[in-house]
Parts: structure tokens; C-alpha cells; sequence
């Protein structure tokens, strides 16, 4: 099911919006790197930039270790080789999966879902730059897909806001196509394709049309990438209004609720219910974190809370 409306404010979001994220994104905290005793760290080989910087651990000396790693005071002090182990930089590059099908195209409130997912990818894709890491993405429609391959430059994140943008400018009330499920379950064949390991996979999207499909190719995504599911949502569903009438569209036919009526909003209420039931099961199931992010709020704060919250779970674990 599709419903379709028009906030006050944030229809459309050009690339100069996107750009001017930037400076919002610098002080958001992304995804954690685990702590590792192992020199190879992750679940594959990892391309490495260099030692890097940040002190992990002694212990004894192995053959083969670099002899500048060696701590002669420590190892003067206990007469055993003792070295110095720092945590590596790794190289994690990063894809972006963007939905702007019509299904997006929904917002009560301040703005539309397909607006809030243009800003979490570039506040995300910002962000990750800052971090020295490689960002791309796959943005997707209806009707096909763009793909802006990972680099380590502002001209690759410029690249991708050109392409939200274009998508967003696209959605619209009167839209009568079909809309598509399966350009998600497309976009996820492509990321893995591309994302062979070691990348961080965030996928942006109400996961509108999802099924066991969905579920398998990002159970693939997982097991050699971290992936994060950024879920857009407009909170009218929980918080239906007791009167007044709403659109429903699949796309080409459409129907008109009427929220007077007491069995409608029941009906509505139980289907928004159970798709979050289902959801949350996915997650357990999954072990993917699905971040809710409301098209109804500012974006930057959200995201900047949520991460917080993620990582503090991390480090209970």
C-alpha cells in the first residue's frame, strides 16, 4: 500500500541543499570500528593505509614483527621483547542506497520521506568523506537506477547529490505509473555486486514492497559488510487524525479512506502495526541495525542521536 500527500515545506530538494549539509555532518559520530587483537582485523583481509595512530595494546615479540614496533624501555624493564601494537586505518569505503520511488513521496509534516532520505544520505555521505573514507552510491527509482561508483573526493559527493536531486525533482502527486517493488530488491543485486567486502552498505528507504528477497540479499550484504538500514517513516500512520479522508494509491488505482469511520482506522492502525512487528522480527533475525528516521523531524539530530544511542549499545556488548 501507497499513500501519497504533500507537506507544507520540503517537497523537493535541490543539489545546493544537499551540498550545504556539510557542515552538519561534521560532528556526527558513524558507525564504531570493534577493537581487534589480530593483525588482520574484520571478518576479511582488509586494504590497509598504514599503521595508523592509535595505541592498542603490548605483547610479546613475534617472529616477524616489524623491529620498530619494539618498546625498549618496556622491554629493558621485563627482559622480554615486548611490542607495541596500534590499531589500523582501514580503508572501508562506503555505498549509499537512496529509495525516491513514489512511495517516498509522502510527508505530513515538515517534509516528505523522499526529502528526509535525500538529506540522511548526504549528511552520511559528508560525513563518511570527513572520515577519509570512499563514498558512493546507487540511487533508485521507479523506473531504473543511478550509480555514482565510490571516490575519495567532494566531486563524488556532489555527483551523488546531483543524482538525489534529479531523482527527487522527479516524484510527484500526479504521478499515475506503476510503482515498483522491485528496483529495492535490483538496487541490493547491484550493491552486492559492487560491495564485495569490508564496505559499509547504508541502505535509505521505507522498504516499501520488501519480501523474502529483500531479506536474503541483504543477509548476503551482511555477512562480509557492515550494513545499516536507515528507515524513513512519516508518523501519520501511528497517530491517525478521527476525521477527514486520506488517498491510498498502488500506482494506478485509488481509494479513498474515510477516518471517520472507526473500522477504517482500525484497519489502517493494524496494518501499520504489523509491518513494524515485522520489521523489528527482521532485525533480530537479521542483526542489522534499522535506524527509524522521522520525516516529520529535523534529520541532522535524529541521526546524530540515533548513532549515539548505537554506539553505546556497542560498547555494552
Amino acid at each position: 500500500m501507497m499513500t501519497r500527500g504533500a507537506a507544507s515545506d520540503g517537497v523537493h530538494v535541490t543539489t545546493d541543499q544537499l551540498v550545504a549539509l556539510e557542515a552538519r555532518a561534521r560532528d556526527l559520530s558513524f558507525v564504531q570500528k570493534a577493537r581487534s587483537h589480530q593483525q588482520l582485523a574484520g571478518r576479511m583481509q582488509s586494504s590497509l593505509r598504514g599503521r595508523g595512530l592509535i595505541f592498542e595494546e603490548l605483547r610479546d615479540y613475534l617472529p616477524g614483527d616489524d623491529i620498530r614496533s619494539i618498546d625498549w624501555r618496556v622491554t629493558a624493564r621485563t627482559q622480554k621483547t615486548v611490542v607495541r601494537v596500534y590499531d589500523e586505518e582501514k580503508e572501508r569505503p562506503a555505498l549509499l542506497l537512496v529509495d525516491q520511488r513514489i512511495n517516498m513521496f509522502f510527508g505530513s509534516r515538515r517534509a516528505m520521506k523522499s526529502v528526509t532520505a535525500a538529506e540522511a544520505t548526504m549528511l552520511c555521505a559528508w560525513r563518511i568523506l570527513g572520515s577519509g573514507d570512499r563514498v558512493g552510491g546507487l540511487v533508485f527509482g521507479d523506473d531504473g537506477i543511478d550509480e555514482v561508483r565510490p571516490h575519495r573526493s567532494r566531486n563524488a559527493v556532489i555527483a551523488l547529490a546531483d543524482r538525489v536531486s534529479a531523482w527527487n525533482a522527479k516524484l510527484s502527486a500526479s504521478y499515475s505509473g506503476p510503482a515498483s517493488a522491485q528496483t529495492l530488491n535490483e538496487t541490493l543485486r547491484r550493491a552486492s555486486a559492487l560491495a564485495h567486502h569490508d564496505h559499509l552498505v547504508i541502505l535509505i528507504t521505507d522498504l516499501n514492497g520488501h519480501d523474502d528477497v529483500t531479506r536474503s540479499l541483504l543477509l548476503h550484504l551482511a555477512q562480509s559488510n557492515d550494513v545499516i538500514c536507515l528507515l524513513v517513516y512519516d508518523p501519520f500512520l501511528l497517530e491517525l487524525p478521527k476525521a477527514g479522508e486520506i488517498v491510498v494509491s498502488g500506482g494506478e488505482l485509488q481509494a479513498e479512506l474515510a477516518l471517520a469511520q472507526r473500522s477504517v482506522r482500525e484497519a489502517v492502525d493494524s496494518f501499520a502495526r504489523e509491518r513494524g512487528r515485522a520489521l523489528r522480527r527482521w532485525q533480530r533475525e537479521l542483526g542489522l541495525p534499522m535506524l527509524p528516521i522521522s520525516s516529520a523531524e529535523e534529520t541532522a539530530p535524529q541521526i546524530r542521536r540515533l548513532l549515539e544511542q548505537a554506539a553505546w549499545r556497542q560498547r555494552r556488548r
